[in-house]
This record gives structure tokens, C-alpha cells and sequence, in this order.
């Protein structure tokens, strides 16, 4: 029997503690490498079923509803969480993929491991030559028997240092074109021939990385989905990242005593709204912030019980608008002291410009939102139908 509100949240005030006013959250890891908060969280939550409520209780969840799972993620939010931006890919985006896409043997085998954080896995898709052009990917895959050896590089890969396995699209067909001649692997990242270099970002974090894959071999038991399947899990995986970064509405809740989010509320302390310039800005981003939760509670609608659609993009790009807006605006209402690296704010600054990027860039979002929504045609693509190995690329 589905559990009422009052029993939810009286089964997880015995299991997690209180919000502490002091502990400042995280935007999608900035400033942490915090690997066992997040661990002990879902360590916590994993017997009970609280943190993927929807997947079956064999595999860390408790069989609820999407009403039910809604009241849980509700409640949740009243006490005090950790940094999951490591097990985000596994919880998010791999955890969905398995239950829609893999076999009962890879379900028993990652699920529960993903749920109660004890195996972290990243996301091996972009390449130097195949960024926005996804399909362009060009790492080798060749089979050997029960095995494939794969070749080539990944870049951008968010968490590579730390995973332990990789959710890795390979090309498996040159001769046919590019959109159906990959194939979706889960990597081991211990695996010898795997190299993963830190890429600095400018903001001091060292989440992302380049892999560079070495005659890997990976079993074909470790194939994710039908030969040939892997652009199909790519944009279904890619479907679940949009949806799960546009369904944040950034910026925190209201403050209970002034209805106001807390960052509105401090710049209105501060006195720094006093200038009529100024207080209009800081509406605008008001607004923005606003928008975005109504955004967010909408798609989270659409898509509730279903894979995640199109408002996955429409979500995501009010999130950055109304993220950047305000990390913009706080640096500057901060005057000179604002330069300082040690400013409040520095760091969601110096993380900003990378939301639009992260996770699919505007752009791409804008072209999915104008086909799949406004009915608009799609972009010539003349390099479609060729077959890969015929495709001219960089050398």
C-alpha cells in the first residue's frame, strides 16, 4: 500500500538529520570532491528504497508509483542531503538505460551497486571529432570471439578519474552510416589500456577528463542493448541528463518567513537592491528563477511515468538561464570587492559559462526544442545516409 505524506516523512526524519543552516549545497560538483558523503547517503537510504523509489526493490528501490516516488523526492528535500554530482550518471542516466535497455543478468549485476553508491560509473561519449555531432563517434569496437578490443579516445568524460565502470559508445560498422554503426559498452575502468588525464576547468575542478583506450577488451556479456543499438541508448541516455539537470530548479527554495529565495533575500539584506538599476536586474533574475520552477514542475509532469521527451530541453535551458542570471548578477552587485576570489559567489561564477555547455549545449537544445516542439525543419545533415568510413574527418 502506497505510503501517505506523514509516513514518508516520519520514516526518513529516523534516517537523516535535520538541514544544517551552515552547510552551503553544491551546483553539480563545483568545489568538491566529496565521494563518501554521497556514499554514506545512499548507503542510508538503499534498505528502505528512498533514493530511485521507482526501480524494483531487488535492486534498491521500493516498486513505488510516480505519485508515490513524487511525495518521496518531496520529503527528501526537507532534511539534509550530500553531494551526489559523483553518482549522478550511474543514479540518472546509467540506472534508467539498464532498467529499459539491459539484460536480468546486468540488472542484478550494477543496479544495487549504483543505488547504494558503492560503484560510480561516468559517461563515455564525446570524442575530439564528435562533440555536438554525437554520431561522429569514431572508437573502434572490433569483435574477437566472446570479446571486443576497443581503440580511440573520449574526451569531456565528467568523473573518469574515480569510475569504476564507463558507459562507452563504440563504432562497430564503419561500413554502414554513422547514426547506426555503433554500440553501446559498459567499461571497466580498471581495465589494462585505459589511460584518464584530468582536465582542469577554470573554475579549480578536475571533473572532467580525456580516456584514452588501448586494445581494451571488454566481454560481450558487458554490451548494452542489441549490436547496432547504440544511438539509440545514446539519445535515450542523453533524453534522461537533459531532464535531470532542466528538473533542478537552481537556486534553493523560499525562505518560510519572507517567501523569497534566500539569495534575493541576502542581496535585499545587504542593501544592495537600494539602486533602482540594480533592484531591476536582481527582478529579472527573480523572475527567471521563477520561471524555471514552473518550467521544472511542468516537464517533471510530462514526462512522470514515461521516458523523458523534448521539455527535458526546454527545462534545461531555463535552468542555465535563470543560473547564470543570478551567478552574473551577484559577482556584480558585489562592486570591486567582487574581483576577489575569495567573494561570495566566486566559484557559481567561475561555474556558470559551463551550464550551457554541460550536458548538451544550447544550441543543440534550442535545434531540439524547434524540431520536436515547434515542428520546425530539421538542419541539413548531407553526411547522413554515407556510409562512416566515406566521411571526411580531421586527421
Amino acid at each position: 500500500m502506497p505510503l501517505s505524506a506523514e509516513q514518508i516523512n516520519e520514516e526518513l526524519s529516523v534516517l537523516l538529520p535535520e538541514p544544517d543552516a551552515d552547510t552551503h549545497s553544491t551546483v553539480l560538483g563545483a568545489g568538491s570532491d566529496d565521494l563518501e558523503a554521497g556514499r554514506i547517503y545512499l548507503e542510508t537510504l538503499v534498505a528502505g528504497g528512498w533514493m530511485v523509489p521507482e526501480w524494483p526493490s531487488e535492486h534498491g528501490g521500493r516498486d513505488a508509483s510516480p505519485a508515490e516516488a513524487a511525495l518521496i523526492t518531496e520529503a527528501l528535500g526537507r532534511y539534509q542531503t550530500a553531494d551526489l554530482y559523483p553518482y549522478g550518471v550511474g543514479l540518472n542516466l546509467v540506472g534508467p538505460v539498464l532498467l529499459a535497455r539491459g539484460t536480468t543478468a546486468q540488472q542484478h549485476r550494477w543496479l544495487r551497486p549504483i543505488a547504494d553508491g558503492s560503484e560510480v560509473w561516468c559517461q563515455m561519449f564525446s570524442e575530439p571529432d564528435a562533440g555536438s555531432d554525437l554520431a561522429n563517434a569514431g572508437m573502434r569496437a572490433e569483435r574477437d570471439g566472446d570479446e571486443w578490443v576497443l581503440n580511440g579516445s573520449k574526451v569531456w568524460t565528467s568523473r573518469g578519474t574515480y569510475s569504476t565502470w564507463g558507459m562507452c559508445v563504440a563504432r562497430t560498422d564503419t561500413a554502414l552510416p554513422k547514426h547506426r554503426g555503433l554500440t553501446m559498452f559498459a567499461v571497466d575502468m580498471s581495465s589494462p589500456g585505459i589511460e584518464v588525464r584530468p582536465l582542469e576547468q577554470m573554475n579549480g575542478d578536475q571533473h572532467f577528463t580525456e580516456v584514452f583506450v588501448s586494445d581494451v577488451r571488454v566481454s560481450d556479456e558487458n554490451r548494452l542493448g542489441e549490436l547496432g543499438d547504440g544511438w539509440g541508448i545514446t539519445v535515450e541516455t542523453l533524453a534522461h541528463e537533459r531532464a535531470t539537470i532542466g528538473g533542478r530548479a537552481f537556486g534553493g527554495g523560499d525562505d518560510s518567513d519572507v517567501g523569497l529565495p534566500s539569495w534575493l533575500e541576502a542581496w535585499r539584506g545587504s542593501g544592495h537592491l537600494v539602486d533602482p538599476v540594480a533592484r531591476q536586474e536582481a527582478m529579472r533574475a527573480y523572475v527567471l528563477h521563477r520561471v524555471n520552477q514552473l518550467t521544472t514542475m511542468r516537464a517533471s509532469h510530462l514526462a512522470r511515468g514515461g521516458a523523458p521527451g523534448p521539455e527535458g530541453s526546454g527545462s534545461k535551458l531555463r535552468s542555465v538561464g535563470a543560473f547564470k542570471a543570478r551567478a552574473y548578477l551577484g559577482k556584480n552587485l558585489a562592486g570591486a570587492a567582487g574581483m576577489l576570489v575569495g567573494s561570495p559567489g566566486h566559484l557559481g561564477f567561475m561555474t556558470a559559462p559551463s551550464m550551457s555547455i554541460r550536458g548538451g549545449t544550447d544550441e543543440v537544445q534550442r535545434n531540439i526544442v524547434g524540431e520536436r516542439v515547434l515542428g520546425l525543419p530539421r538542419e541539413p545533415s548531407v553526411d547522413r545516409d554515407l556510409p562512416y568510413s566515406d566521411l571526411k574527418r580531421s586527421r
